[in-house]
């Protein structure tokens, strides 16, 4: 169990992995959008792939599981992108979400049962369509990060696997 911040302070943690899914597409990339579930936090929402870190895991550990969970893909490339401050109630800490791009290839979308669909959207589309501002600048990042396949000059300090 996470540790609850009492009093005054805030107690910050990087607790939590987004994780944008792409895949290779005749012009960019195709970003991945998932919708929650009616019976889970925000439903109705589009999200990418988002998740606890658990404990003992590291955050690119928990960005390979929570792909593998929630959309049943194996991730090819795993890439370290931004870190995105928030503040969760129920803990009183302000959360740190590690978010990471993951390239995957071809193949169906297995959802689990915190989505009930999903939509391979351009970059453009997928900024409209993602609820949370964070999300929308992430995407930001990617375009100016990932061109052509890779990080470019910057694939020795951004690619994890």
């Amino acid at each position: 169990m996470a540790p609850r911040a009492t009093g005054r302070e805030a107690l910050v943690r990087a607790g939590v992995v987004d994780v944008f899914v792409v895949r290779p597409a005749s012009r960019g990339w195709q970003h991945l959008a998932l919708r929650r579930a009616a019976a889970t936090r925000c439903p109705g929402t589009w999200e990418a792939v988002h998740g606890r870190i658990e404990r003992g895991e590291s955050p690119p550990d928990a960005a390979r599981r929570e792909v593998r969970e929630e959309t049943g893909f194996v991730i090819e490339r795993l890439y370290s992108l931004t870190v995105n401050p928030f503040f969760m109630k129920s803990t009183g800490t302000v959360e740190l979400a590690v978010a990471f791009v993951a390239v995957v290839g071809a193949g169906d979308v297995v959802l689990s049962a915190e989505h009930d669909a999903h939509q391979w959207l351009s970059r453009a589309a997928a900024r409209r369509r993602y609820h949370w501002p964070r999300e929308r600048e992430s995407l930001d990042h990617m375009a100016q990060l990932f061109k052509g396949g890779t990080a470019g000059n910057a694939e020795d300090a951004l690619r994890i696997d």
